[in-house]
């Protein structure tokens, strides 16, 4: 279900406040690879706009040319918040420590592989971010929480993946080169949105 429409905006001071009343829910399930993103939100006038990857084409790697947020697994003694911190750099050149730190969403278990991803959000200052790409990633790019939000790029779409066709709820991006958004990335997207609704 899509959320209300957003008021004229949100600050990243309002969404810091949404995440600290949001219940944290961490799925626990056996035999599951730990992995962390980060989501980066940044203000515009009177929008928003959070960050993408897609991903670079390579036959070992089950999410080849979709879209999705920066991370990548989660290495032994190391935090998940760590972990998406250090694969943020790693992959689009962006140091998160010294960014504005707003929450953590509740993790997502794989509905096609056995992983738990955990996901924490970060807002920056549009003029001192310039990501960085990097041989995992073929591009780095921004969408607008409006568009995120318009009903009609909420679809069914067909998808490929694993060599299988899958129907399923997606997000038609404004930049017309690009994969729609599906899956894990597609699920937080939809928790993010529904954390920072609109309630009455």
């Amino acid at each position: 279900m899509i959320p209300r429409q957003l008021p004229a905006r949100r600050t990243l001071l309002e969404i810091t406040e949404l995440f600290s009343r949001h219940r944290l829910k961490k799925e626990y399930v056996a035999g599951r690879t730990r992995a962390a993103v980060a989501m980066i939100l940044r203000e515009l006038p009177g929008d928003l706009e959070i960050l993408f990857i897609e991903r670079a084409s390579d036959e070992r790697d089950p999410w080849s040319g979709h879209l999705a947020f920066p991370g990548g697994k989660v290495e032994p003694g190391e935090l998940a918040r760590q972990a998406a911190e250090r694969e943020t750099q790693e992959e689009i050149g962006l140091w998160l420590g010294t960014e504005r730190y707003l929450g953590r969403m509740s993790d997502i278990v794989g509905a096609n592989l056995p992983v738990r991803v955990s996901c924490f959000a970060y807002g920056v200052v549009t003029d001192t971010v310039q990501p960085t790409v990097s041989p995992e990633v073929r591009d780095v790019f921004w969408v607008r929480l409006s568009d995120l939000l318009d009903p009609e790029r909420h679809q069914m779409a067909s998808v490929g993946f694993s060599g299988t066709s899958l129907q399923v709820p997606a997000i038609i991006m404004p930049q017309s080169d690009k994969p729609v958004l599906w899956g894990i990335t597609y699920r937080l997207v939809m928790q993010f949105l529904d954390i920072i609704r609109v309630r009455v």
